[in-house]
């Protein structure tokens, strides 16, 4: 949206996306407020889920995923405060790069040939990055981060039906009820922004989208670390924080441990 009174640090707004929010409300060195200090739970949460990793011994790519979440709430702020083109590449790049590590997680147990998907990935993930340096996606780019998202949810589902504890399925019911509940404050804010900037207070629905997925991730990687953790043996169990909050809990065999 349009620039409040004040200066603004980073200079001319360069970026294809503006939100529904008023620019340098409340400081000359932050555009978006709350659409930059609402990736902060996002970023807690990733570093809940990689303590947890380490501590447990998973494998690497549980921590590669929970550290790329962290990444993406961090590019994400960048580009909020500055809402500079070159810095929402850095918004954007690594969408792509952790959905492609999603995949990656989700169908590597069942790959017969192991060094190629990783390789192609990676080669994908490179060819996109460069590309993106150059050309304007656009809606182009909402489709395509859309279409990798849609490859996740066949593996997902295969996963949820094989799983048969209570509470690991809990974890992908609320990654399904953040996901749909951040999707639509994310619409409602493209869609009605005219209206929503004329009322008293503003809802801030594309904030709410980063609060959401921040737990969407979380969720998501927690579900995932339980049905690896089933495939290897590992007795996991869902267990709560506090009575409320879930995390995986293994019991490692004692010759892998």
């Amino acid at each position: 949206m349009g620039d409040s009174g004040l200066s603004s640090f980073w200079g001319p707004v360069t970026s294809t996306t503006e939100l529904c929010e008023e620019n340098y409300a409340y400081s000359s060195y932050i555009a978006e407020f709350y659409n930059t200090l609402s990736n902060i739970p996002c970023i807690l949460l990733a570093l809940i889920g990689l303590t947890n990793a380490l501590r447990q011994g998973f494998e690497k790519r549980f921590s590669i995923l929970h550290i790329s979440n962290m990444i993406l709430a961090i590019g994400s702020m960048i580009f909020h405060a500055t809402l500079q083109l070159v810095l929402q590449q850095s918004d954007e790049t690594p969408m792509v790069w952790e959905m492609l590590l999603y995949l990656y997680v989700l169908y590597s147990p069942d790959w017969h040939y192991r060094s190629t998907m990783p390789t192609f990935l990676f080669l994908y993930g490179a060819a996109f990055a460069v590309v993106h340096s150059f050309v304007r996606f656009g809606i182009g780019f909402k489709i395509h981060y859309a279409g990798l998202c849609l490859l996740c949810i066949p593996r997902m589902y295969k996963y949820y039906i094989q799983t048969k504890d209570v509470a690991a399925k809990r974890l992908a019911k609320l990654y399904l009820a953040t996901i749909f509940l951040g999707s639509l404050c994310w619409l409602f804010d493209r869609l009605f922004c005219k209206k929503f900037s004329h009322w008293y207070i503003n809802p801030q629905g594309h904030a709410w989208w980063h609060v959401l997925m921040g737990f969407n991730s979380y969720f998501a990687n927690t579900f995932l670390m339980f049905c690896r953790a089933q495939q290897r043996g590992w007795e996991p169990r869902v267990v709560h924080l506090f009575g409320f909050f879930p995390y995986v809990k293994v019991q490692k065999p004692k010759k892998q441990e």
